[in-house]
């Protein structure tokens, strides 16, 4: 019950935040709209009164009259009539006035910024299955592009001004805020995204971010730089799926280009067609794989039926590339596949109950799908 109340707390915080952002919004606004309301019925009743007129002649009177269009008259207008016209028009004078002052007043007090701010916090409300890119430093700056390049909803959250404005001239969703805050992680979506990418230039940001972020979402998949071997297992402590070390990746990148140049240019290739390379980890539960178990992959008939190429198969440290047609599927394996989305789809349709994760490892459109057991 207690773990319940926390957990509602934040979300009963950020609606009496959002509320209160409304009334803020809303106050200026009370004045002028009162003002014009008051003009509008007092004309409308003194038309009411002076000419005996409905309530819809003196309303079109009002309108017409204090909106300076003159369309003319509904009925030649007693002496009365005319001084309430009189009256009307100097009390739309000073309504105008007022709501002028009013909006050249807002502009200087930045409520259009604040406008801006709360209408980009309605679209971060509506955001999901998106990637948070925290930090867009060169490195983030690298991994927004091939983002962008694979159609994936991404959300930056940068602090630095600069890089702020960099990443809105690019086209990406930016929210300008301190990464390490667990309010800034729930505000970007955490709880919706596919996955965070701790992409700040201090280790100890990156630190902070993967521990706020592990202890406010147990599965949400987190991947962070380190610059040295101490930070890396130090994030890994901290709860990061993967770790990256830039300097490391870049020289297995160039060693694998020296020695196997046509597997390095296979992966670019496949980056940039329809087909993908996803992970799929079966259940660690034996009753959700009995359908699977104690049969052959030749019996299975996974890549002839889905249409889908397995190509190789992890079971703890162990990877067996190609295999065999006599080899079984156990509980906790990790199956690599290749195919179409289409042909991934069917794949995943076969594994049924026993699937546990979907995880995507390249393509064009990724469609990374978790479900937790």
């Amino acid at each position: 019950m207690n773990e319940q109340r926390r957990q509602r707390r934040p979300g009963r915080a950020r609606t009496g935040q959002r509320r209160r952002h409304l009334q803020l919004l809303a106050r200026p606004w009370v004045l002028p709209v009162m003002a014009l309301t008051v003009v509008i019925v007092s004309g409308a009743i003194g038309y009411r009164i002076t000419e005996g007129w409905d309530w819809g002649d003196c309303l079109w009177m009002v309108l017409i009259t204090i909106s300076t269009i003159g369309y003319g008259e509904v009925e030649p207008l007693s002496q009365a009539g005319r001084l309430v016209t009189v009256l009307i028009i100097a009390g739309g004078l000073l309504v105008v006035q007022l709501t002028i002052q009013r909006v050249l007043g807002l502009s200087q007090s930045g409520y259009f910024r604040q406008l801006r701010e709360l209408r980009f916090r309605r679209m971060l409300r509506r955001m999901h299955d998106h990637v948070i890119l925290c930090g867009y430093g060169r490195i983030g700056k690298e991994i927004g592009e091939q983002l962008l390049l694979e159609n994936v909803q991404v959300l930056v959250v940068e602090l630095d001004p600069k890089r702020h404005k960099a990443a809105q001239e690019r086209g990406l969703q930016v929210l300008q805020a301190d990464a390490t805050l667990d309010e800034t992680l729930l505000e970007a979506g955490l709880d919706r995204c596919r996955s965070l990418v701790a992409a700040l230039p201090s280790n100890a940001a990156n630190l902070y971010v993967i521990l706020s972020a592990r202890g406010l979402r147990k599965n949400c998949r987190l991947i962070a730089r380190a610059d040295s071997d101490e930070a890396a297992s130090k994030l890994e402590l901290a709860g990061a799926s993967v770790v990256v070390s830039p300097y490391v990746a870049g020289g297995r990148v160039m060693a694998a280009t020296a020695l196997r140049p046509i597997a390095v240019d296979f992966m670019d290739l496949l980056a940039g067609t329809a087909c993908e390379i996803e992970e799929f980890r079966l259940s660690q539960d034996p009753l959700l794989i009995s359908h699977l178990s104690h049969r052959s992959l030749e019996e299975l008939a996974l890549d002839r039926r889905s249409g889908a190429m397995l190509l190789a198969i992890r079971d703890n440290s162990t990877l067996t590339a190609n295999p065999s047609g006599d080899m079984t599927l156990a509980p906790g394996q990790m199956l690599v596949v290749m195919g179409s989305q289409d042909q991934l789809t069917a794949f995943k349709m076969l594994l049924g109950d026993a699937l546990d994760t979907v995880e995507t490892m390249g393509g064009s459109s990724p469609w990374t799908e978790s479900t937790w057991r």
